[in-house]
């Protein structure tokens, strides 16, 4: 059974369908794939614009306590 499924993987290939959070470590932007290990470098301007738009989004959803 291992076999087969070897030879399926080998065949069709990883579809990286559980990736990780975006890392950023010593100016290099990527992600991981859970099943295979294979790393996606992504453009540090794709991630700044993401994690802006985090920012305000989370900023939008806090409540302001005035004492």
């Amino acid at each position: 059974m291992k076999t087969l499924l070897a030879v399926f993987r080998f065949v069709f290939g990883c579809r990286h369908r559980h990736l990780s959070r975006v890392f950023t470590i010593q100016n290099r932007t990527y992600k991981v794939c859970f099943d295979c290990g294979r790393e996606f470098d992504l453009p540090n301007s794709q991630e700044s614009a993401r994690s802006s738009s985090l920012l305000a989004a989370r900023s939008a959803r806090k409540p302001h306590h005035v004492r």
